[in-house]
């Protein structure tokens, strides 16, 4: 005879785009004995279970409809910090904000981070996120010393970089198992801040020439892309390469946690909470071009200046403008990121924005990094580029934009690219089989059956793809 859970369990949870979501069982648990009570009451009630951090996955990966959702975001005790080797221990749901807030004043920085420093470490981790200094540092799970994983079959394992687990967890998208600690080694800096070089760039060309010119000597890099622009300046935008600052000062005062704060005000007196609203006006195609163009036009300014910026400055240029994500409402909006080997990522990119200015569905931002390979099971890395584009969804366009990103699979998938998970919205499993390929997703499954023989994870994308 099956449980019923109560219905004031009930939440409706969406994804960071907003574009998707799911009424679900809601819960928090606060220690490892009631995570295994909510596998349990699932098991009971005869429902699934989808693990849920920060919730910062842009589409379905952390939904999932009628489902018990474990989110663990209350589970962020810092469990140990030592600032002579640099290595933090915590709780799944400590962020990177926590992380960074109290490792900076002994000189220490998060080794790998997302554009937001909202994500959960187990998060993180599930998605094995990437940032600007991937070609330097790789993902944030090359950096991991151990972690603990309770599985569903009722195993609590601490898995190392010397088990070959330990890479399908980290990567697994929250599949296989409920990451609960994790013991992080960080990177040592003696300056909060970084120098940064801006470079307007024409075209393609002269964007994937400043990568390759600056990957080999600078510890970030990074460059916008106008999706709108046509003729001579096709693909153009702007690039930074950033370095640590050394200044020679002992203990400067950017290591002060609270000198990193963003400013919650624009020209010291316009709040930025009320921002998003006024972005609503711009936020669609005639408006979203003028931006771009004049983003373009205003970098003529700092062209080839270099200046100083706080790490939370350059890092987390998604936390600049709070609630951003709701001048895309009502409908959301979806992030198609795609990663194509470099001797065929200019080609490929440069096609992707033809389909879209084609079809009237230009992404209102597209954002270039530069990529290195690793050895997790579900990696989406590759040598080479990644291009992100941000697409608005509306109830006229939906069916389209997702036609759109179809046509882009195939065009990547023919250069023998890749996908990343936490972005995703519209692949089909036959994308993912083949851009996985079938021992890769043999080995998964074998896993999948050894520690979650009742399938009891799963989530809306899980779904979707047929994982």
């Amino acid at each position: 005879m099956s449980v019923l859970i109560p219905s004031d369990r009930i939440g409706h949870i969406e994804g960071f785009g907003q574009s998707s979501g799911a009424d679900g069982y809601v819960y928090r648990p606060t220690n490892l004995e009631q995570i295994q009570d909510c596998f349990e009451l699932a098991r009971k009630a005869g429902r699934k279970v989808v693990l849920r951090g920060a919730g910062r996955s842009y589409g379905d990966a952390s939904i999932l409809n009628e489902g018990v959702v474990l989110d663990i975001t209350r589970m962020r005790q810092i469990l140990s910090w030592d600032p002579r080797t640099g290595v933090i221990e915590a709780q799944a749901g400590a962020t990177i904000e926590d992380i960074w807030r109290l490792t900076l004043e002994d000189g220490w920085w998060p080794p790998v981070v997302s554009g937001t420093m909202f994500p959960t470490l187990a998060g993180a981790l599930a998605m094995n996120i990437h940032g600007k200094n991937n070609p330097q540092a790789g993902t944030i799970g090359e950096h991991v010393e151990e972690i603990d994983v309770l599985f569903p079959n009722g195993e609590l394992r601490t898995l190392t970089n010397q088990d070959r687990l330990f890479y399908a967890v980290i990567s697994g998208f929250g599949s296989l198992g409920a990451i609960v600690r994790v013991k992080l080694r960080m990177k040592k800096i003696q300056n909060g801040n970084l120098q940064v070089l801006p470079l307007r760039c024409a075209n393609w060309d002269e964007q994937f020439a400043a990568f390759e010119k600056y990957v080999p000597i600078a510890d970030y890099q990074v460059s916008w892309v106008d999706c709108f622009a046509r003729g001579k300046g096709f693909g153009r935008g702007d690039f930074h390469a950033a370095w640590y600052a050394y200044d020679g000062q002992e203990h400067p005062l950017s290591l002060n946690a609270n000198s990193q704060d963003l400013p919650d005000t624009i020209l010291g007196f316009f709040p930025k909470s009320s921002v998003w609203r006024y972005l609503r006006w711009f936020n669609n195609r005639t408006g979203m071009r003028m931006i771009n163009a004049a983003k373009h036009r205003s970098g003529f300014i700092s062209e080839g200046r270099p200046f100083q910026q706080s790490l939370v400055a350059f890092s987390f240029l998604l936390d600049f403008v709070p609630d951003w994500r709701k001048s895309y409402l009502p409908g959301g909006f979806i992030q198609y990121q795609s990663f194509v080997p470099k001797e065929r990522a200019p080609e490929v990119f440069a096609h992707q924005v033809e389909l879209q200015q084609a079809a009237g569905l230009e992404s209102f931002l597209g954002v270039l990094k530069r990529h290195r390979p690793d050895k997790f099971l579900l990696s989406h890395a590759v040598d080479g580029y990644s291009l992100a584009l941000d697409f608005k969804i509306t109830a006229g366009n939906k069916q389209r934009v997702f036609a759109l990103a179809h046509k882009m699979n195939d065009l990547v998938l023919e250069a023998g690219g890749r996908f990343y998970l936490a972005k995703d919205s519209t692949l089909r499993p036959s994308d993912v089989e083949a851009y996985l390929g079938q021992d890769t997703l043999a080995e998964y499954r074998k896993l999948k059956s050894e520690l979650d023989p009742g399938m009891l994870l799963t989530s809306s994308l899980a779904q979707r793809l047929d994982f």
